[in-house]
């Protein structure tokens, strides 16, 4: 699952420990006997440090292979993914508390600006989403 987090006009984007230079949104996995709104919501605040906030669904799952940097993370029979996207509309920006573990920096970005900086292409089109814009 994925939340994007935004203002009207700015994304938050984390940047990962590992791979260096992969930025994306809040991602996660599903915990057992969890739906995907719950692990947003944990994903969330696992991450940033945001929470008890409106997280809404955007009505959108893509289906994507899984990359080579992260196999290790998976059953070596899973071969891809359905990532449920989600989002939070904040009313103005803040400072995330990171998981140093997960990731080592953020920023908020213009909305031109995070789709060109994310590194997916599933993220590139929840923001599209998020922020109602076409295609």
């Amino acid at each position: 699952m994925l939340v994007v987090v935004h203002t009207d006009s700015r994304v938050l984007l984390l940047e990962r420990v590992h791979p260096a230079g992969f930025w994306q949104s809040v991602t996660g996995s599903l915990e057992p006997a969890e739906t995907p709104l719950q692990a947003a919501s944990r994903e969330l605040a696992e991450e940033t440090g945001i929470a008890g906030v409106s997280v809404r669904d955007l009505a959108l799952v893509q289906t994507f292979p899984i990359a080579p940097a992260w196999r290790e993370r998976y059953h070596p029979d899973v071969v891809g993914n359905a990532e449920h996207a989600f989002a939070v509309r904040l009313e103005d920006v803040c400072t995330p508390q990171l998981n140093p573990a997960e990731h080592c920096r953020f920023r908020w970005a213009a909305v031109e600006e995070a789709l060109v900086t994310v590194s997916s292409y599933t993220n590139k089109a929840a923001i599209r989403h998020a922020m109602g814009l076409a295609g």
